[in-house]
């Protein structure tokens, strides 16, 4: 399961398309088994089951809103790029989780980013897509509901990295990288490829991957550069498209990895390539 934080949109109508696969409409209903997830104290304000009426236009007006609401909220940068797109993807190997277990994964991975937080009843507007094959979108927008920014943990991109390898050890999902040594038969011995394919999932692999590691560094170096006095903007976004490179190398090496093992006739799903810039963050 890899979580991917995408370039800050202006407006959620890209993300939304992204994630559904086909552009925002206005006639299109989206059922709860494509929206698996928003925030809990959404319920309140509405009558029961009114959700499940609403088009993809209407979310994406539902999460544009406080925007539009509060012309002068801003970021720490001093920016109104508001919206957040997190892409969670799973291995290609794995089991289809089924909807309630997209919901539990998209709570764990929304309260891990910082968008919800159990007893706060005025944090931000978020919700989770689930419409296309092995992939999940959560799409947020960081203007509460009392026109403050929300305040994200600083080091919440390690923190949705550590609870990807959770939600997987909970739900028994395959890992990036423990896929790679499942493919050899027991007893057998290892061809030349899976080794080689071992070696690239040490790499790549998330929690203690050289790869990983450097682009942790290189990511709180980059929000510590934006806050510190007299280094200036570019700095900052200077890291921060560093580190989504390096993210890009390590997508592309676990690629490269899934294509060594892969089994005859089956042809490994090759990521997304990410954008070229991360977030400087993170009415109802």
């Amino acid at each position: 399961m890899i979580p991917r934080l995408n370039e800050p949109p202006g407006t959620p109508h890209g993300p939304l398309s992204e994630a559904l696969g086909r552009a925002v409409s206005a006639e299109e209903v989206l059922s709860k088994d494509t929206v698996v997830a928003y925030r809990p104290a959404l319920d309140a304000y509405l009558l029961d089951g009114e959700t499940s009426a609403w088009t993809a236009a209407q979310w994406a007006e539902h999460l544009e809103d406080p925007l539009l609401e509060y012309p002068f909220a801003a970021g720490p940068a001093g920016d109104r790029m508001a919206i957040v797109h997190l892409e969670v993807r799973l291995h290609p190997d794995n089991r289809r989780p089924n909807g309630a277990e997209w919901s539990q994964i998209a709570h764990r991975f929304a309260r891990a980013a910082g968008f919800e937080n159990p007893g706060d009843t005025g944090d931000c507007r978020w919700i989770a897509i689930q419409a296309q094959l092995g992939r999940l979108d959560v799409i947020a927008n960081l203007i509460r509901l009392d026109g403050a920014w929300q305040d994200l943990p600083t080091n919440w991109l390690e923190r949705l990295a550590a609870e990807a390898r959770r939600i997987e050890r909970d739900m028994h999902l395959i890992a990036p990288a423990s896929a790679l040594g499942r493919r050899c038969p027991a007893g057998s011995v290892p061809d030349a490829s899976s080794q080689l394919a071992g070696v690239l999932a040490q790499l790549t692999d998330e929690r203690p991957g050289p790869l990983a590691a450097v682009r942790g560094l290189i990511e709180h170096t980059a929000h510590r550069a934006a806050l510190q006095p007299g280094t200036g903007p570019d700095i900052g976004h200077r890291l921060e498209l560093i580190a989504h490179r390096l993210h890009r190398i390590q997508e592309d090496v676990d690629a490269t990895a899934s294509r060594l093992t892969a089994r005859p006739g089956r042809v490994p799903a090759v990521p997304v390539v990410p954008a070229a810039r991360a977030s400087a963050c993170t009415s109802p």
